[in-house]
């Protein structure tokens, strides 16, 4: 074999290996965590409220990336403020952005009208162009955001130190306690109040959008997701994880402070160790109960302890997406 062929011969492995290679590459997802650079998109997403035909109504739009959105108009107002669930189904839509009009508007229609969202307003015109709605953006929050932590409390996170995690804690640039830590101290029966904040990932789905999840005496997941606008299932934002759905989806869109207060009751076992009672679950997302004294029989997925136990410590688990918490702690209490 000459030296020009194998010349030939080793650049088309080069180059084939490299093809590969290169295909095997996938391309960053995108996310952002800083609010000033959400883009276009996140302005039109979230929540608005008003009035249709005369009836109050709310509506949650989400932004799928590339200008696409999803939307559900809400009969009698958002969930947890006029919405009263499946006895009154939501409506969804789908739109994309008219870039082609230059205004930057997206336009959702429905059964014999047509939605225009721009500049935090959505006005609804009916087919003969007559305005039968207008719903104003809104931004609710939490009654428990910024709730101190009572007398008797170990505060876990304050912004201040990590003292109260095992080593590898992490905080952010900005001051935030970062997804994957586990604190030093061990609860039994407790309320634990957390603050998070779940990344903007428009083109990612499922469980690849903001995913963490609030273990339980490192035992028990609270999954934290961001959930906005879906139907509020078992493995999404406030369910408990493959146990119990919320009973309602009370998420907020993404790069919105959220709360979690927490009251956990640690099983129970007899004098030779045999478990007599499962462990119990009370959960308040943004101060709406969304689980009230739900048994929990084993420890959920990738729980770090998957023993049952009395105590155990808080972990925040990584899912590799950039959760955010802060004004973490915990009361313990003392039960029979």
């Amino acid at each position: 074999m000459n030296h020009a062929v194998l010349r030939r011969i080793i650049f088309l492995g080069i180059a084939v290996l490299s093809s590969s290679v290169a295909a095997q590459v996938k391309p960053p997802v995108l996310t952002i965590i800083d609010l000033a650079k959400a883009g276009p998109d996140y302005s039109v997403q979230g929540e608005y409220v008003g009035k249709m035909a005369g009836e109050a109504h709310g509506f949650q739009v989400v932004a799928l990336g590339k200008g696409e959105f999803d939307a559900v108009l809400c009969p009698g107002g958002l969930p947890g403020e006029g919405w009263a669930g499946t006895p009154n189904p939501r409506q969804k839509l789908h739109a994309k952005r008219e870039n082609d009009a230059g205004d930057g508007t997206v336009k959702f229609s429905g059964n014999g009208w047509v939605a225009t969202v721009g500049g935090g307003v959505i006005t609804i015109r009916d087919i003969k162009d007559q305005e039968i709605g207008r719903l104003s953006k809104v931004e609710r929050k939490s009654p428990t955001l910024g709730l101190a932590p009572p007398a008797g409390a170990t505060v876990l996170f304050d912004g201040s130190s990590l003292q109260r995690f095992k080593p590898g804690a992490r905080k952010s640039e900005d001051g935030l306690l970062m997804e994957g830590c586990t604190s030093l101290d061990e609860f039994g029966d407790c309320t634990v109040h957390i603050e998070f904040r779940l990344p903007f990932q428009p083109e990612s789905r499922g469980q690849g959008r903001g995913n963490s999840g609030l273990y339980l005496a490192g035992r028990y997941e609270v999954q934290m997701l961001d959930s906005f606008g879906l139907k509020g299932e078992n493995n999404e934002c406030g369910g408990i994880y493959t146990v119990a759905k919320p009973r309602m989806n009370l998420c907020l869109p993404p790069l919105q402070w959220q709360t979690y207060d927490v009251d956990f009751k640690a099983p129970r076992f007899d004098e030779k160790g045999t478990k007599t009672a499962d462990a119990e679950l009370t959960v308040r997302h943004n101060g709406h109960v969304i689980h009230e004294n739900v048994k929990v029989p084993k420890p959920t997925a990738s729980a770090i302890i998957g023993t049952e136990g009395v105590k155990g410590p808080l972990h925040l688990q990584n899912h590799g997406n950039p959760v955010r918490y802060r004004n973490v702690w915990v009361l313990p209490k003392t039960t029979p």
